[in-house]
């Protein structure tokens, strides 16, 4: 598409976003079966929530919370599964999620509401009775961690200037120092993450 007439049309950008997706897909599932790669898996994860206006928001909330929990991220597992829940049950009642934990996110409102559960009553009951049991012990703060600039750490886009950083070819995090750059693709990749899958794959 990139070399015929529909090159930067609105449907070649669409292709590029879903090839984007499909990509980071196949990403965390190849990393997902790795014990060392795990962080790689939960970072995609995260990423991934970026898209939700094109992939299922509830699965992706699901997932992330899922992936985020397994490698001890508790506070950003909170938040998900709790959003994930606020999602399932926007299916019943029809209200709106409360997105107030992605305000200064690039983690969009505006997503399809499910129109039926991605799990099953009882996994749905398991997510609901963490969350509240969290909530009781009241032992986490409902932040996301943020980076060297004032930001949500997985947002690509600086809450204070707007500035947009390249997300890493390998987890969708921004890339900020420490890259690899890859110029003739346009990409780039955090050398820390990197490195990691190429040990692992080695």
């Amino acid at each position: 598409m990139s070399k015929s007439a529909e090159a930067n049309s609105p449907a070649h950008e669409d292709f590029e976003q879903m090839l984007l997706i499909a990509h980071y897909l196949a990403t965390r599932s190849a990393a997902k079966g790795v014990e060392q790669l795990l962080s790689v898996a939960a970072k995609v994860s995260v990423s991934l929530l970026r898209y939700t206006e094109l992939i299922h928001a509830d699965k992706a909330f699901y997932e992330a919370g899922l992936a985020c929990k397994a490698v001890g991220w508790e506070n950003m597992a909170f938040i998900f599964f709790n959003h994930f829940v606020d999602l399932c049950d926007a299916l019943d009642d029809g209200r709106t999620p409360d997105h107030s934990d992605f305000l200064d996110t690039d983690i969009p409102f505006e997503v399809p509401l499910p129109t039926k559960l991605c799990v099953t009553d009882a996994q749905l009951e398991q997510i609901r009775d963490w969350v509240l049991m969290v909530s009781v012990e009241n032992r986490l703060e409902q932040v996301l961690p943020r980076d060297e600039r004032d930001t949500y750490e997985a947002s690509l886009v600086a809450a204070n200037t707007g500035l947009r950083s390249l997300p890493c070819v390998l987890t969708g995090y921004p890339v900020l120092r420490n890259k690899i750059e890859f110029p003739a693709a346009g990409k780039a990749a955090n050398k820390e993450d990197w490195n990691k899958f190429l040990m692992a794959t080695k």
